[in-house]
C-alpha cells in the first residue's frame, strides 16, 4: 500500500479510485480471503479511497455442472476514456519465464512498472534451486494441473504449458545470482517508437 501513499502525496489533486476485478468462488476460498485482505488494507489507509468497481468472488462467478469458474479472467483499461473491458493477453511482456519463476518459487507479487520513467524494472531476483524440478517435468498434464494450481478445474487452457516452461527455466537457472543477475542490477525495458518493449542498459538510466 506504499504506492497508494506515494501516489496521493505526489499528485495532490483528484481522488484515489479503486477497481477490484477478479477471483471467484474457488473451493479453497482463496479469492474470498484475498478480497477481504485487500478491502481491509484499503480501509486502513489514511487517504480517502473510493471503491468504484467491485467484481470479485461471487460477483465474478459462474457455475457449470457444480464446478465454479471466473466470468472474467482478465481486464484492460482504455486510459483515454477510462473504459474497463474484459481482455486476454496472448503476449505477456518481457521475461515472462523469469517473472513466473520468481512467483513460483514463493516470492510475493511485485509491481514492475515505473509510471514516472515509463519503464519495466525486472529483478534482480534470487531463489534456491527449485525442489524436485526434474520430477515435476516428468509428470503428465493432469498431475501438474492438480498439484501446481490453486484451482485446477478453472485454469485456462495454456496453464500447463506455461508451468512447464517456467519449470524448464528454473532448471536452466538454479542460481540466478550467477546466470541472470551477476551484477545485481534489474533488467530494464522501455517501449520503442513501434510500441514494443526493448531492453535498455541500466548504466544509461
Amino acid at each position: 500500500m506504499s504506492s497508494v501513499k506515494s501516489f496521493s502525496s505526489s499528485t495532490g489533486c483528484g481522488r484515489l479510485e479503486v477497481h477490484l476485478v477478479g477471483g471467484f468462488n474457488d473451493d479453497r476460498q482463496l479469492s474470498q480471503k484475498l478480497t477481504n485482505q485487500l478491502l481491509r488494507a484499503f480501509d486502513l489507509q489514511p487517504e480517502d479511497v473510493h471503491l468504484v468497481t467491485f467484481c470479485v468472488t461471487e460477483l465474478n462467478d459462474r457455475e457449470e455442472q457444480d464446478i465454479h469458474f471466473p466470468i472474467i479472467y482478465g481486464i484492460a483499461v482504455n486510459v483515454k476514456t477510462a473504459e474497463i473491458f474484459p481482455a486476454t493477453f496472448p503476449v505477456k511482456g518481457p521475461d515472462e519465464d523469469l517473472r513466473s519463476a520468481h512467483t513460483l518459487t514463493g516470492a510475493p507479487l511485485t509491481n514492475i512498472y515505473d509510471a514516472k520513467t515509463e519503464q519495466l524494472r525486472i529483478g534482480p531476483y534470487f531463489w534456491a534451486p527449485f525442489p524436485h524440478v526434474d520430477f515435476w517435468l516428468e509428470q503428465d498434464d493432469a498431475q501438474i494441473l492438480q498439484n501446481l494450481s490453486t484451482s485446477p478445474l478453472a485454469e485456462p487452457p495454456h496453464f500447463v504449458s506455461h508451468i512447464r516452461s517456467t519449470l524448464t527455466f528454473l532448471k536452466e537457472h538454479p542460481f540466478p545470482s550467477r546466470s541472470l543477475f551477476p551484477d545485481r542490477k534489474p533488467r530494464i525495458y522501455k517501449k520503442n517508437e513501434e510500441g514494443l518493449w526493448e531492453q535498455v542498459c541500466s548504466d544509461k538510466i
